[in-house]
C-alpha cells in the first residue's frame, strides 16, 4: 500500500509519545442531521487477539494497511505461537496484533492498549495485564460459555463477576452477528464463524474512521477463485462496520488525522522488516550489476525473505531452497566463487550448523552475506519471539580467527538501508558480512519512504580479468591473493576465466600465490591481515543525540532503537538531560566510539540479552557500561526504560 505524502520535515512533540490529546466534534451526515459524537485522538493503541486460527494476524494487517493508505505514522508488533495450530482456546494457543498509529512520528508499538478486542477468554485472560484502567475492551460473548472459561481458569464470567469494572467493557455477539449476516450465503456454521474477524475489523474500522475500499478489494483478490466466500467476508466486513454505526453500545468513533507533519515529501508504503531485507537485496543486486542468489533453508522467522525473494526472478534473483542450513550456505558461497552476490537467511540455530562454510568464506575472502533474524533461544527457544541473544555467536562463533563484519538495522524500514551496507562491505572488502534483524524488526511494519534509484549507492565491482603480478623474470602471472593496498581485498575472478587458475579450499593459502601453506609465519601473517581487513572497513562515525550538558549516555543497537528514543523523549520531556547513541556498525565499532565513551560519567546499554554488547564495550574500551537487560521474548516498553534511565540519570 502507497500514499503521497506531501508536506515539510520535521518531527511532532519529543514528549508526543507519552500523551494522548483529545478533542471533540459532532459528526454530521448528508442530511445535516447529528450523528454520533466523534473524537478526535493524536495516537491509537489497539490490539488484537484470539485464538490461533481466529485470523488475527490477517485482521490486524488489513487495518494496518488501511491506516498506512490513511497517511498515519504507525507501527506493528505481532505476536502468535509457535505451533502451526496451537490447542484451540487455551492461552499458549492466543495469537495477538497490535498496532499503534497516530498523527506525529512514532517509535513502538506502544506499551498497553488503549482498545483490547478479545475473541475468546483465552485472549481476554493472557492479555488483560497489559491493559489499563479506562480502555476499551471488545468481548466476543459468544465463547464466554461455561467450557472455554473453563480451560483458562475462569470459575466464573469476567464479563459477570465484577472484575472489568475498571474497564469500558463492550460484550459483542460476533459469532452470532456474523452467522447471521450471512445467512443468504447458505454457509455451514462453522464457514460462516470464520468470518467473524472480518466482523471485528469492520466494526474497528468504523470506530477510527478507516478507509474500507482497499479491504474490500483484497477480500475479492485473496478469494478469486471462490467468489461467494469473497463476497460472505465483504459482507460481514460491511456488517461489522454497519453494527458500529447503528449500535447504541459505540456511542463514540473516532479520528486519528494523518502524520502529515511528520514526513518529507515523498511516496510512502507500509513495510515489514523482512520485507524491506528482501528489497534491499534486490536493490543490491541491480546496484552492483551482479546476480543475487539465494541460498536458504525455510527457518522463523526468516523464512518469509525466501518466499519473497522467490517472485523476483525478472531482477536477477534466484532462490534454491536447500534440504537443510548447511547445504544452503554451501550453495550460497558457491554462488559468490562464482560471480553472484552471494545470500544466506537463517535464524540462530541456522548459524550454529552455518558456522564452518561462514568460516570457510573468511578464508576464501568471498563476498557473501548471512542474515540473521534473531530468535529466542537456546536450541528450538522461543521461534516467533524476538532476541538480540546472536551478537557473541556473530562475533565469535567459528573455530580460529575468523574475523566477520557485522551491521544491524535498527528499525523494520531500516532493514533496506541496511542489506545495501551489507552489501556495500560485502563487495568491497570480498569478506562475508553478518545482518542481525531479530522477530520484532522481521515481523512489525511502520511507513517507509520509497527512495529514488538514483539516489541509491554504486556498488559495481569488477572482477579480475588477466594477470596482476610479475614474476622476478617478467613472466605475468595471477595471484589470486595478491591485495588492494587501501581495502586489502584480494582480487575476485570467475571461474572459466582463461588464465585466472587458483587453487579453492579451506586449507590456509600463501599470501599471494594462493598455493597451500603449512608456514607458521605465513598462518600468522594471514590471520593478522584478515583482521587487519575487517578492522579497516570504513564506517561513519558514532552520531550522537546531546541536547548539551548530559552527563550519562543510553547506548543501544539493533531494534532497541524505538524503545530506548521513545523513552529518552519522555525523560527529556519531564526535564531530564540525557545522551543517547545507536549503533549500526558492531564490527568493527565506529572508530570515534572511545572518544564518545569516555565522554559520559554514566553508560547504560539496554539490550534483550544478558549483557553481549555491554561486555565487548567493557572488553576494548575499559568503560564501566552499565547493562540492563530482558529477556522474556518480548521488546522493551518505552516506560520501563523510561524508569531505569531516570534511576541511572539520579544514581
Amino acid at each position: 500500500m502507497t500514499s503521497q505524502v506531501s508536506s515539510p520535515a520535521g518531527k511532532s512533540d519529543e514528549a508526543s509519545e507519552a500523551v494522548v490529546g483529545e478533542q471533540r466534534a459532532p459528526h454530521i451526515d448528508r442530511t445535516g442531521a447529528t450523528e454520533k459524537e466523534v473524537r478526535r485522538l493524536d495516537r491509537v493503541i489497539i490490539r488484537f487477539a484470539g485464538d490461533s486460527g481466529d485470523g488475527m494476524q490477517l485482521t490486524g494487517d488489513r487495518f494496518t494497511s488501511e491506516t498506512a493508505s490513511f497517511g498515519n505514522d504507525l507501527s506493528t508488533l505481532p505476536n502468535f505461537p509457535a505451533e502451526i495450530r496451537a490447542p484451540a482456546g487455551t492461552l499458549p494457543g492466543v495469537s495477538s496484533f497490535q498496532l499503534h498509529f497516530a498523527d506525529h512520528d512514532i517509535l513502538t508499538p506502544g506499551d498497553a492498549p488503549n482498545v483490547l478486542v478479545a475473541m475468546n477468554p483465552a485472549a481476554l485472560k493472557a492479555n488483560i495485564a497489559d491493559v489499563p484502567r479506562g480502555a476499551d475492551i471488545i468481548v466476543n460473548t459468544d465463547e464466554f460459555t461455561k467450557r472455554p472459561m473453563a480451560k483458562v481458569g475462569y470459575d466464573a464470567s469476567p464479563l459477570e463477576d465484577g472484575s472489568l469494572e475498571a474497564y469500558n467493557v463492550h460484550p459483542v455477539p460476533l459469532t452470532t452477528l456474523t452467522i447471521e449476516a450471512l445467512k443468504e450465503f447458505g454457509l455451514s456454521r462453522k464457514e460462516a464463524e470464520r468470518s467473524k474477524n472480518m466482523f471485528a475489523l469492520g466494526l474497528l474500522s468504523w470506530m477510527y474512521n478507516r478507509p474500507t475500499e482497499g479491504t474490500e478489494a483484497f477480500l475479492r483478490s485473496k478469494f478469486a477463485k471462490k467468489p461467494d466466500i469473497a463476497e460472505a467476508n465483504v459482507t460481514a466486513f460491511r456488517a461489522g462496520w454497519n453494527f458500529g454505526e447503528t449500535t447504541e453500545d459505540f456511542a463514540v468513533s473516532y479520528e486519528v488525522a494523518p502524520a502529515s507533519q511528520a514526513f518529507p515529501t515523498g511516496t510512502y508504503r507500509n513495510i515489514s522488516g523482512n520485507l524491506a531485507l528482501s528489497y534491499g537485496l534486490i536493490a543490491a543486486g541491480r546496484q552492483a550489476e551482479l546476480p543475487v542468489y539465494l541460498g536458504s533453508y525455510p527457518i522463523t522467522p526468516a523464512s518469509d525473505i525466501l518466499h519473497e525473494l522467490s517472485k523476483h526472478k525478472n531482477f536477477g534473483v534466484r532462490t534454491f531452497q536447500a534440504e537443510d542450513e548447511i547445504a544452503g550456505i554451501g550453495a550460497a558461497l558457491g554462488a559468490a566463487f562464482g560471480g553472484s552476490l552471494g545470500v544466506t537467511t537463517t535464524s540462530g540455530p541456522g548459524v550454529a550448523l552455518k558456522s564452518e562454510t561462514i568460516g570457510l568464506a573468511v578464508s576464501l575472502e568471498l563476498p557473501l552475506l548471512i542474515i540473521d533474524i534473531q530468535r529466542g533461544g537456546p536450541s528450538t527457544g522461543l521461534p516467533t519471539k524476538t532476541e538480540q541473544a546472536d551478537l557473541l555467536q556473530a562475533m565469535y562463533g567459528r573455530n580460529g580467527e575468523a574475523p566477520v563484519p557485522i551491521v544491524a538495522p535498527r528499525t523494520p524500514a531500516d532493514c533496506f538501508d541496511a542489506a545495501l551496507d551489507a552489501a556495500r562491505i560485502a563487495l568491497t572488502y570480498r569478506t562475508p558480512v553478518f545482518l542481525l534483524s531479530d522477530g520484532y524488526l522481521a515481523n512489525g511494519s511502520e511507513p517507509w519512504r520509497i527512495p529514488e534509484a538514483d539516489s541509491l549507492p554504486d556498488l559495481r565491482t569488477r572482477f579480475a580479468s588477466g594477470p596482476n603480478h610479475e614474476l622476478a623474470d617478467g613472466t605475468e602471472v595471477f595471484w589470486p591473493y595478491k591485495r588492494d593496498p587501501e581495502t586489502l581485498a584480494r582480487p575476485w575472478a570467475v571461474p572459466g576465466t582463461p588464465g585466472l587458475e587458483h587453487r579453492i579450499g579451506g586449507i590456509e593459502k600463501q599470501d599471494g600465490t594462493g598455493n597451500i601453506s603449512y608456514d607458521p609465519a605465513n598462518h600468522d601473517f594471514m590471520v593478522r591481515t584478515r583482521q587487519a581487513k575487517v578492522d579497516g572497513i570504513e564506517v561513519p562515525d558514532l552520531e550522537v543525540d546531546d541536547p548539551a550538558g548530559a552527563r550519562t549516555l543510553v547506548l543501544g543497537w539493533g531494534s532497541t532503537y524505538g524503545p530506548i528514543t521513545a523513552a529518552v523523549r519522555r525523560l527529556r520531556a519531564a526535564g531530564e538531560t540525557i545522551a543517547q547513541a545507536h549503533l549500526r556498525h558492531l564490527n568493527p565499532f565506529p572508530r570515534n566510539l572511545g572518544d564518545v565513551l569516555k565522554r559520559y560519567d554514566k553508560v547504560v546499554v539496554p539490550e534483550m540479552n544478558l549483557g553481549q554488547l555491554a561486555m565487548l564495550i567493557r572488553a576494548k574500551y575499559l568503560v564501566d557500561a552499565r547493562s540492563y537487560n530482558q529477556v522474556n521474548g518480548m521488546p522493551f516498553k518505552a516506560e520501563q526504560l523510561a524508569t531505569v534511565l531516570k534511576e541511572a540519570i539520579g544514581a
